[in-house]
Parts: C-alpha cells; sequence; structure tokens
C-alpha cells in the first residue's frame, strides 16, 4: 500500500503544473543552446507550463541564436525571457532571442538592441561584404517573421540589425519592443498571470497564481565551457599548454608538464573556437613558440627570441576582436606574458647554452683533460695509469716511464688516450 501512495506522489509532482526559471549570463554560444535545450526539456518531462530565462548578454554566434530561436518556437510551454538584472543588458544575438519569447519583459535599467551582426576576423574586402549582406538580410528575414507573429514593432526591430539601435527598457515598452518591464522575477510573475497570447494557433492563457518555481542551474560542462571561452582564460590555457609541452620536450619524461600542457593546450584552442578568434593571430602566437624553441636549440644570441616576442605581441593583439561580444584580452595580459615568455626562453636559451659547451660530467668522458700517474713503462705505445683511486689501460705516441706524469686526452671504450706532461 505504502508503494502505490509513494509512486501516486512522485506521479502528481511531475505532472502538478510548474513554472522553470533558468538564467543565463553570458555571451550567446553552443554552450548556451545546449543549456537552453537541456533546461527547455526537463521543464517539458516534469510538468512545467511556463519557461523563464533571464537573461544578460552582450551577444554571440549567430548560430547558437537561431538554435535558441528554433527550439522557443517547437516547445509545447510558454516562453519568457526576461532581461535582469537592472544593469543588465540583452545586445546583439541576445535581442533576438528576447524578442523571439512568447513574452518579452525587462527591468528598469537594462538595454536591448545593437544586434548588426559582426564578422570577427576577416578583412574588408567586396566578397566579405557580399557575405555580410546576405546574413544581414537573412536575419532580417527571420526577424519579421518572429516580430509579425508575436504582434512586435519588427520595423524598430530591423533597426537595431541595419543600424545597430539600441534601447532603454522603456523606450523598448513604448515601441512595442517587449512586452513588460518587471522589477523583479515576483512582479513579473504577477504582472503575466492572465496574460493570453498565441501559440500554434490557438489562444493560450497564462496562469502563474499557487504554482511551484523550479529554478535550473547549469551542470558541470556548461559551467566549465563558461569559464573557458572568457577570451583571457582561453588565451592563458594556450600559452600553458605551450609552456608544458616545451617542458615535456626539454625534459622528456617529467610527464606532468606535458600531461598539463595538453589539457591545458586543448581547453584553450577549444574555448578559442567558441568565441571566433582571428586565426592569422593565433598562427603568430604558434610560430612564436617556434622561434622561442628554435633560439634554444640553434642560440642567436637573441635574434629569434626578439622575432618570437614581435609575432606573439602581435599574435595576442589581433587574436579577438575587440568589438566582439566575448570581450578582448587585457592589454596588461599581454604586455605580461609576452615580456614572462620572453625572459623566460632568453635564461633558458643561455643556460641551454652554457650547458652545450660545459664538459661532460657522466661517464668515462669526464675523465678526459685529468691527470694520471703512469704506474709501468709504456711499451708499444701502451701501459698502465693510476687515475681517482683506479687503474687503467692507456695508450700513448710518447716515450712513458714509470712515474711520469700523464694528462688524458680522450677516451675509448675502457683505455684512455694519454700524453706526457712536460716537466
Amino acid at each position: 500500500m505504502q508503494f502505490f501512495i509513494l509512486l501516486f506522489l512522485v506521479v502528481f509532482s511531475l505532472s502538478y503544473p510548474k513554472i522553470f526559471v533558468a538564467k543565463w549570463d553570458s555571451p550567446i554560444t553552443p554552450i548556451t543552446a545546449d543549456f537552453i535545450d537541456r533546461t527547455l526539456s526537463k521543464a517539458e518531462r516534469e510538468g512545467g507550463t511556463i519557461y523563464i530565462l533571464q537573461l544578460n548578454t552582450p551577444g554571440g554566434l549567430e548560430t547558437s541564436m537561431r538554435r535558441i530561436i528554433q527550439r522557443f518556437q517547437q516547445t509545447r510551454l510558454v516562453t519568457v525571457v526576461f532581461v535582469y538584472p537592472p544593469g543588465g543588458r540583452a545586445a546583439s544575438a541576445g535581442a533576438l532571442i528576447t524578442i523571439s519569447a512568447d513574452i518579452a519583459a525587462m527591468s528598469p535599467g537594462t538595454n536591448i538592441g545593437a544586434a548588426h551582426p559582426v564578422k570577427m576576423g576577416g578583412g574588408d574586402n567586396k566578397d566579405q561584404k557580399v557575405m555580410e549582406q546576405k546574413i544581414i538580410q537573412d536575419m532580417l528575414a527571420l526577424i519579421r517573421s518572429i516580430a509579425k507573429e508575436k504582434g512586435r514593432n519588427y520595423k524598430v526591430i530591423e533597426k537595431m540589425i541595419t543600424e545597430s539601435i539600441s534601447l532603454t527598457e522603456d523606450e523598448a515598452l513604448r515601441k512595442n519592443v517587449i512586452d513588460l518591464i518587471a522589477v523583479d522575477i515576483n512582479d513579473l510573475l504577477k504582472q503575466i498571470d492572465g496574460k493570453e497570447i498565441n501559440k500554434f494557433g490557438r489562444t493560450i492563457k497564462v496562469s502563474t497564481q499557487g504554482k511551484e518555481i523550479v529554478h535550473l542551474q547549469g551542470n558541470l560542462k556548461e559551467e566549465l565551457f563558461k569559464i573557458i571561452t572568457n577570451p583571457t582564460i582561453a588565451y592563458l590555457l594556450l600559452l600553458i599548454g605551450f609552456y608544458g609541452l616545451f617542458f615535456e620536450l626539454y625534459n622528456p619524461g617529467a610527464i606532468i608538464p606535458g600531461a598539463v600542457g595538453a589539457i591545458s593546450l586543448l581547453l584553450g584552442l577549444y574555448g578559442l573556437s567558441l568565441i571566433t578568434i582571428n586565426w592569422l593571430g593565433l598562427l603568430l602566437i604558434i610560430l612564436a613558440g617556434i622561434l622561442f624553441i628554435l633560439e634554444l636549440i640553434t642560440p642567436t644570441f637573441g635574434g629569434l627570441t626578439l622575432a618570437g616576442i614581435i609575432a606573439l605581441t602581435l599574435g595576442s593583439i589581433i587574436l579577438t576582436d575587440p568589438d566582439s561580444p566575448y570581450g578582448d584580452i587585457p592589454m596588461s595580459v599581454i604586455v605580461t606574458m609576452t615580456v614572462a615568455s620572453a625572459l623566460f626562453f632568453l635564461v633558458v636559451g643561455r643556460l641551454g647554452l652554457k650547458a652545450q659547451k660545459r664538459k661532460k660530467m657522466l661517464g668515462i668522458e669526464e675523465l678526459v683533460g685529468e691527470e694520471a700517474e703512469a704506474i709501468s713503462d709504456f711499451k708499444g705505445g701502451k701501459g698502465k695509469v693510476f687515475l681517482h683511486g683506479e687503474i687503467w689501460n692507456a695508450e700513448s705516441e710518447d716515450e712513458i716511464k714509470k712515474g711520469d706524469k700523464v694528462k688524458v686526452t680522450s677516451a675509448k671504450g675502457l683505455t684512455l688516450k694519454v700524453e706526457r706532461l712536460k716537466e
């Protein structure tokens, strides 16, 4: 009996209408699309009727934006995008995601707009301008369709794309870009209660009274990728990766530097690939690493290191677009890493050069240059010498008598080549 009661309670809790609230406060990337798809699917499975996305974003990738809009269009749930908290924004791709929701809301002190697509990592040639126009027209067609369906002012929304205009919450409400202004999530729920929307050809009356609110959190993978898509973090991971692999190559068998370097390099490259980088910048950074390593192999007294510094500096500066919604790499970080890299490779290169010139100190070759004493007369150019407490076979072209002082000039096998020291 208890089993059936428990089963009933579980089924009832899953089917009881709920409001699911998710939060995203980073650029729009494939991780954002995955997060929204996962949390929206959870809301659909567990009896959700309303899905609210608290959004604060500078924008992001057009492809990820489209995935999110398509997911909003497919779900049976009422979708609400709430630009929050005060001081937040829904810029670029975030603006288009906001107006694609069934209900679009903003909190006081927020803004929306500036949705002109940015082509990062390219030049200013004719073909790219043509491609940019195609992207703009494609986006305009998409947004006109959505705006008309949701009853929004598509002419103003078009200007967000073509003229990069940005609106305050009051302007957006007055121009019919959003549906309401709410102070917080509780105020939002009060205002949308009883509101009617059209979805899938039918009218749905929104009900929020007495419903459980479920807050959805990002999982470990999503939180990790939010961190590595920060341009500064991705850049540092990239350089740490290069250093780790260098240490492993310079000192084979260390294992830990190589493992840490490989993991950091892969995470850095993945993070940079998500935020759309200038590949010339990445190639210049790789070239800098090659030049630094060549300085160690074939010391040029700083020539290759200087070239590496220039390549690393230029590559770091142009690696990310300053107009990117992800931000750029602070100049202080670039200068610090460039100077640190230069000093490191100059010092290591000089130590490596000294090591190459230093006499070998392992095995029989360490005896070269040492003085020994003949303990027998040399006959036929062969005899024995006493060195470091041991008796060695020796050969010489000089005439050597027992008791003569000799100097080791070379070693072959266990036989020393010596010459008689002049008194």
